[in-house]
């Protein structure tokens, strides 16, 4: 078996804010196997200053593991359980590789696109106009959940902008996810939470930054409307680690990045111990291409949640692969009619 790794650079369509600053361009990293005329792709989805792997032997961890490939996939992502990202690529190729069809990994209702997956519409950060316009591009396009990106502008405004949703659509009629991105300081998050209680949130993510555990624990026992974990859970690896920092916080959900938290593997780890724990879960992508976003919405949908998961980021980039994922009223469909980009393998190790 021949393994290589390569770097790809996604293009945003319009540069996307989030609390961390504007991105225009997403960084990430393919991982191609090839035995007896077969060949299987793997996507390294890591994001630079927030993956657990954001390290400066991220690449020759890469060439070390495309070196071991001989291992095997489960020696390999023992292996490599400091780099998520790695995990995540490694299961993906191999997986890749043993299917007919490389980006056919997991047949189900879905693939057949007799089944879709329900989604949120993402809102990124920005002036109040930019944000207002896309929460009624959202709308229009027939989702009734939608998550805004929070934090970046005056929190007055952000109100306002929430005040706007509220006034038109109930709660009944569209469900609102906020994503803090851990902007909130340790001394106004409670505040800033009961103030945004009023527009009726099915909840909150990261309100503040990870790693302020008794302060979030605090949060999760006091807050007026559920807390969902993200980034509390970057580089916790092991599965006592996982447990431990269940019990302690005892959030009401947790976000799962397979990316972020060691592939399929790892987030089955995680959702095992959630469900122990009576804590939601739901599942979206790290800002992967279609390569990574399909194997995610694939195996997302054999988990069968009832929930709106966060796997709707296939159109923000100009060099994205064409695949058959496609988003219509608010749900993420898999169609058949549509074809793979013939040319990925050229464009992935040009």
């Amino acid at each position: 078996m021949k393994a290589t790794y390569h770097k790809y650079m996604l293009e945003f369509k319009v540069p996307s804010g989030t609390s961390r600053g504007i991105m225009t361009e997403k960084e990430t990293w393919f991982i191609v196997l090839e035995e007896n005329g077969k060949t299987g792709i793997g996507e390294c989805g890591i994001l630079r200053g927030l993956s657990a792997d954001d390290r400066d032997d991220y690449e020759e961890k890469l060439k070390w593991a495309c070196e071991n490939i001989h291992l095997g996939e489960i020696a390999l992502w023992e292996s490599l359980l400091e780099f998520p990202s790695i995990q995540f690529g490694i299961e993906m190729a191999f997986l890749s590789l043993k299917s007919e069809n490389p980006y056919l990994l997991f047949p189900s209702d879905f693939t057949r696109n007799s089944k879709s997956i329900v989604i949120n519409g993402l809102v990124w950060m920005g002036e109040a106009a930019f944000m207002k316009q896309q929460i009624e591009d959202k709308l229009a396009n027939g989702f009734d959940c939608i998550k805004l990106k929070i934090g970046a502008i005056d929190f007055d405004k952000e109100l306002e902008l929430l005040q706007y949703i509220r006034s038109h659509f109930s709660a009944e009629q569209i469900e609102i996810r906020v994503d803090a991105n851990g902007a909130f300081a340790l001394n106004e998050a409670l505040d800033k939470l009961n103030q945004l209680n009023r527009f009726e949130l099915h909840s909150i993510e990261q309100p503040i930054k990870k790693g302020n555990i008794q302060a979030m624990k605090d949060l999760c026992l006091e807050t007026p409307f559920p807390i969902a974990l993200d980034e509390e859970l970057i580089g916790i690896f092991s599965l006592e680690e996982k447990e431990s920092l269940l019990k302690k916080i005892k959030p009401q959900y947790i976000i799962l990045k397979p990316s972020f938290v060691g592939g399929f593997r790892g987030t089955q780890e995680w959702i095992t111990l959630a469900e122990k724990y009576n804590i939601g879960w739901w599942i979206t992508s790290a800002l992967e291409s279609n390569i990574g976003l399909n194997a995610i919405a694939q195996w997302t949908f054999l988990q069968n949640s009832p929930m709106p998961q966060g796997l709707g980021t296939g159109a923000l980039y100009t060099n994205n692969f064409d695949c058959p994922l496609e988003v219509s009223k608010g749900q993420l469909w898999y169609n058949n009619s549509k074809n793979w980009d013939s040319e990925i393998l050229s464009k992935v190790t040009y």
